[in-house]
């Protein structure tokens, strides 16, 4: 889940509007096309700027890390942790690792634990879960995998899922499934950005939304 990509925190070159989202549970902001190839995102009060970068024979997408950004992280979890159901969600689920500071962070202020969804079996698991999932970003099949250890944790318990982007929700649908096998309810699933043209989002709780641009 998520793009996968360089995060730049300057925004360079002039700025002309591009689109104002809409739809989803999403709000008011915006992101606008920079004339020497980024792009101006507008997300939880903060401005940063995304270098456009090329995933495919047929598609650029403006490029969104949140890894290591400590400002945009705190920011982007209080304004999810807001618009949650709280007294319905007992943990929150993520997907490694581009999410896990955001869904820490969002746990945090919901008082609640979290576990992460791995993309590989590790010797120490036991009895994992696995599914596959074909992702946008890695052009090819992952696997998703959750130990039987955070399976127990999760098992009978309200979960929301939080990732940084979502895409065209392939990753989302093979999480939940992920999560019903383990006996897991999905109540929610929150994100700060959803990518145009994919994933519809009419059950999403998310921030902005983020253009991409098919060659």
């Amino acid at each position: 889940m998520g793009n996968g990509h360089r995060q730049h925190g300057a925004c360079l070159g002039q700025v002309e509007p591009l689109l104002r989202p809409g739809g989803g549970t999403g709000h008011q902001g915006g992101v606008r096309a920079v004339s020497n190839g980024f792009y101006e995102l507008k997300v939880a009060g903060l401005t940063r700027a995304l270098p456009k970068v090329k995933v495919s024979e047929n598609l650029i997408i403006a490029s969104f890390v949140m890894l290591g950004d400590t400002e945009l992280v705190e920011k982007t979890a209080e304004d999810l942790a807001s618009r949650l159901p709280a007294g319905r969600i007992d943990m929150l689920v993520c997907l490694e690792a581009k999410g896990i500071p955001l869904t820490h962070s969002i746990a945090r202020r919901l008082g609640v634990n979290y576990v992460t969804v791995r993309k590989s079996v590790k010797s120490y698991m036991e009895e994992p879960l696995v599914e596959e999932v074909l992702s946008i970003t890695t052009q090819g099949k992952q696997i998703l995998v959750l130990d039987g250890v955070d399976r127990k944790k999760i098992e009978g318990k309200r979960v929301c899922v939080v990732d940084d982007v979502v895409s065209t929700g392939g990753s989302l649908r093979a999480v939940q499934s992920l999560l019903e096998k383990a006996g897991a309810e999905v109540v929610c699933k929150a994100a700060v950005l959803l990518e145009e043209g994919g994933y519809d989002g009419s059950d999403l709780v998310f921030l902005e939304r983020l253009p991409v641009f098919p060659l």
